[in-house]
């Protein structure tokens, strides 16, 4: 098998092909999921899975490799080639991902001098090590050697660090291990690329800017949206990404077709979990941490199940699945002589005398439109506010006829002895169609009376319907073969499932289907409705009988398990033990890969009183003990404080500190977590956000500000001899001090946060700062200022796995302190529910981390958006299973519970026979 490509398209053994993509990473999900996630994604139209491959879950010690269970990444292409599915196989090493360091393994940063991302001798040397091991892998089920991996990608949005020659060698050097290492498929790179690869774009929005950009860099090469953004990641206390609707996911998805790109990968069409402790980081704020869940606000929930955008997505690859050889051969279409109503917006695609127009309502409502198309003939079109919709000018649908409609055909099958198309209209709406034909066309009204219909020298017919609940059949005849129109609306459109198997190649009534292990294909019906089957023997359409189905098991008829009986142990901050170190050392350093890490020290105060404890580099957040008491909690990351009251006499102040994720994203990878840098009592913390002067006014950045042309904020500081003075928060670029440039390698104004050590750039006295004003408010511009005499040293580390525990009195009392809470439940595999989904809901708890039969299932944060914790059930005993909790503050779990998610009462039937190909 061979695959080739020209400016128009990838060809694939001779035929061109329209990517439809979906992003589906394997190391976010159990193995045993895996089957139910791909056949979606087969069952909406996809032809092809692009996923990352994790460098840090197959190599997570240094020098012992996994490639099994959850990550034999070998099986999930094996997987993909079984359901008929293609492989864009992307394997870094940096994948970002919004997983942990980018996919580096953590190790990495163990090395001295290292630098990612670059090309640096002894970071390659990792990488190709590990090449050595996932490379043949890919390599031996490339499509041109009998497998479904069709393109391989080389690294992964490296334009977006600043372009040198090291980095551009970096990337052909990269290029070229991949090439030695046996690729000989299509190598891609996407937003940046390396020579000899074809570059490929991630958007959201503005498709036919990025579109552009590609065919002034590569005119001669394919144009494929690597990451077409479904939806966005999530991060602690932040608010739920729903922004990206169903509605603007198929518009942006249509407005991509109309700009002219061969494929599209939707990322993610299913995002999974960040088990473990894989969750990144990225830049933005001091502390955008990825929460658990990686939903995505995907075509497929966490939990795998279908949502609103699944549908758009299923609608959209069936429409350019039957329009992909008019879409790839194409150009774009002069629409400015087209005649329509105010408000809407008009792009189009045209090939010969066909044209295919993508019209947009404008309005902020729902109204009805018209345009006009070839002989005067003019279409009513009813549209959502904002919404778009293909429009089909003569589009040829088998030799001989051609169809003019406002909507989408998302089918076109010819069989030996008729045509049928599936054409989709709106919600609540009349929808006009037009057939043409060299040859007369043979059809009886009186067939229809709920049809208009109007003639043109029998070669033209015009028909004017409602597009019902139920799909209606109308049938005609062109040159003596028959031509069946299946008409469906919004709602039935979602129930059409192309299946392509031994009894129907579609069926048309289920709301949602699925396909077991053993190849069995099972819907749930929609009672409403009765199940429609097309195929190619019968000689018109099929419809369900009873007999054919069977009922199952619904999920209601099986319990929850309830969770009872916890046991509670407290954690002993105040034991002596740890390493005895002059200063305090980050997770790696201390040669610990994530979890947690205790930080303490002996201050001893003269007299009682307040003091403010500063942190010079922190990456995580900070909960802060005085003598086993908490006295409060750091959230501020980069650097950091906190006000403390201490009592006279000896103190021991504790700092507990989790593991939150390393950048995914940055120019600064492989950052040191936790606590890594000095620490100071009696500290100054300026809010350095208000004071700054903008010509004759004064600017709080803290406010909204409306700033004109001129944007130089200046501002003068005091400072004392022989401080030490560090920056952190939104610091804008270029800064001055004293009239000289503050160099912050890499970073950029849209990162929003970043800690420079000033002190350096300072004298005793008064010093003048200017800054370009950016944006406002902003949430954090902090001057700490330190003195090195109030340097707090020596300080003992140790891991929370080695801290000892003692088991509570009582759990009906919380003594305050982190603590464990543990749980037995029984789980019967026997009576699982059909398609059940498990998870945990942890209201009342606080921050740390869950544990189930001893697998890490994630981290958790009680400040939102996620409140739901996923419990995979393949990840459950038969039998007795023990869940954990460690929680930070030691809240007790009375209300925590284990729900199915809200999926599970559906009714699910059995169709006997029916296996997808």
């Amino acid at each position: 098998m061979t695959i080739q490509y020209d400016n128009k398209s990838f060809v694939i053994d001779g035929k061109r092909v329209f990517l439809n993509s979906a992003a589906i990473h394997y190391f976010r999900m159990p193995k045993e999921e895996w089957r139910d996630v791909l056949t979606k994604a087969k069952l909406a139209g996809m032809n092809c899975i692009d996923t990352y491959f994790a460098w840090n879950v197959h190599e997570a010690e240094e020098g012992s490799f996994n490639f099994e269970g959850d990550y034999d990444c070998g099986a999930f292409i094996d997987l993909c080639a079984e359901l008929g599915l293609w492989v864009i196989a992307r394997p870094g090493p940096f994948i970002c991902a919004e997983w942990d360091f980018g996919g580096y393994p953590w190790w990495l940063s163990t090395k001295e001098n290292m630098q990612y991302r670059i090309d640096h001798e002894e970071h390659l040397r990792y990488i190709f090590r590990y090449f050595d091991q996932l490379l043949p892998i890919i390599s031996s089920r490339q499509l041109t050697k009998g497998g479904n991996v069709i393109l391989v990608q080389v690294e992964n949005e490296y334009g977006y660090l600043a372009e040198s020659e090291r980095g551009k060698n970096y990337m052909r050097l990269l290029r070229d291990g991949m090439l030695a290492r046996g690729i000989e498929v299509p190598l891609i790179t996407c937003v940046g690329g390396a020579e000899e690869t074809i570059e490929c774009a991630n958007f959201w929005s503005g498709a036919k800017h990025h579109y552009n950009q590609l065919v002034t860099k590569q005119p001669d090469t394919p144009k494929l949206v690597t990451e077409f953004w479904t939806g966005w990641f999530e991060h602690w206390g932040g608010s739920a990404a729903l922004q990206k609707t169903a509605l603007l996911y198929e518009n942006r998805m249509l407005e991509t077709i109309a700009a002219g790109f061969d494929g599209i990968n939707h990322y993610m069409f299913y995002g999974g979990t960040n088990f473990g402790s894989y969750g990144g980081r990225t830049v933005g704020s001091s502390d955008i941490f990825m929460i658990t869940s990686y939903d995505y606000d995907a075509p497929l929930n966490e939990y795998g199940r279908t949502t609103e955008k699944y549908y758009s997505a299923k609608k959209l690859s069936q429409f350019t699945g039957v329009m992909s050889s008019f879409l790839l051969e194409s150009q774009e279409a002069d629409v400015s002589s087209l005649k329509a109503s105010g408000g809407l917006a008009i792009a189009g695609l045209q090939l010969d005398e066909q044209r295919l127009l993508f019209v947009e309502n404008k309005k902020e409502e729902r109204d009805s439109f018209f345009i006009t198309l070839h002989d005067e003939l003019t279409l009513p079109l009813t549209l959502e506010a904002g919404q778009m919709i293909p429009v089909l000018d003569r589009i040829n649908v088998m030799d001989g006829l051609s169809l003019t409609m406002g909507g989408y055909l998302i089918g076109n099958e010819s069989y030996a002895n008729r045509q049928v198309l599936i054409i989709s209209g709106g919600k609540g709406q009349r929808l006009s169609v037009l057939l043409e034909a060299d040859d007369e066309l043979e059809w009886t009204a009186s067939d229809y009376p709920s049809v208009r219909y109007t003639w043109h020298h029998k070669r033209q017919l015009l028909l004017d319907f409602y597009s019902f609940e139920e799909p209606q059949l109308i049938t005609l005849k062109v040159k003596g073969r028959l031509v069946e129109l299946v008409v469906l609306n919004a709602e039935s459109t979602k129930q059409a499932w192309r299946v392509s198997h031994s009894t129907a190649d579609w069926i048309i009534g289920c709301k949602d289907i699925s396909i077991t292990a053993e190849g069995v294909l099972e819907g749930v019906q929609d009672d409403s409705r009765t199940t429609l089957y097309i195929d190619e023997q019968s000689s018109s359409f099929s419809y369900d009988s009873p007999a054919s189905l069977s009922s199952r098991n619904t999920m209601t008829q099986t319990e929850v398990p309830q969770l009872t009986s916890w046991s509670s142990s407290q954690v002993m901050l105040s034991s002596p033990c740890g390493i005895v170190l002059q200063r305090p050392v980050g997770f790696a350093e201390f040669g610990q890969d994530a979890g947690y890490l205790l930080y303490s020290h002996e201050l001893h105060c003269d007299h009682a009183g307040e003091t403010t404890i500063a942190i010079s580099a922190l990456q995580d957040p900070v909960r802060v003990y005085v003598n086993g008491e908490e006295q409060g909690f750091i959230r501020d990351v980069g650097a950091g404080s906190i006000r403390l009251q201490l009592p006279q006499g000896r103190n021991q102040l504790q700092f507990l500190v989790q593991h939150m994720g390393r950048l995914n994203f940055s120019p600064y990878l492989g950052e040191e977590k936790g606590i890594s840098g000095a620490v100071y009592k009696e500290a100054d913390v300026v809010d350095f956000r208000s004071g700054w002067q903008l010509e004759n006014a004064m600017v709080d950045l803290s406010q909204v500000n409306a700033v004109g042309d001129t944007k130089t904020l200046k501002k003068t500081w005091h400072m004392e001899a022989g401080k030490r003075v560090l920056l952190v928060g939104a610091i804008s670029l270029p800064l001055k001090i004293n009239g000289v440039n503050v160099e912050l390698e890499g970073y950029a104004n849209w990162f929003k946060f970043h800690t420079a050590d000033l002190t350096s750039y300072l004298q005793a006295g008064s010093n003048a700062f200017e800054m370009e004003y950016v944006a406002s408010p902003i949430d954090r511009l902090q001057l700490i200022v330190c003195d090195e005499q109030h340097r707090l040293d020596p300080w003992q580390v140790v891991s929370l796995s080695d801290l000892p525990v003692s088991e509570r009195s009582s759990t009906n009392e919380q003594n305050g302190g982190p603590a464990w809470q543990r749980c037995s439940f029984t789980w019967s595999k026997a009576d699982m529910p059909s398609h059940a989904r498990l998870k945990l809901r942890l209201t009342g708890m606080s921050k740390g981390f869950i544990r189930l039969n001893g697998r890490n299932l994630g981290r958790y944060w009680q400040v939102g958006p996620q409140e739901d914790y996923k419990l995979p059930l393949a990840w459950l005993n038969d039998g007795n299973n023990t869940l954990e909790l460690f929680d930070e503050q030691g809240k007790l779990p009375h209300r925590v519970k284990l729900l199915f998610d809200n999926h599970t009462s559906m009714p699910w039937t059995e169709l006997k026979s029916r296996v997808l190909i």
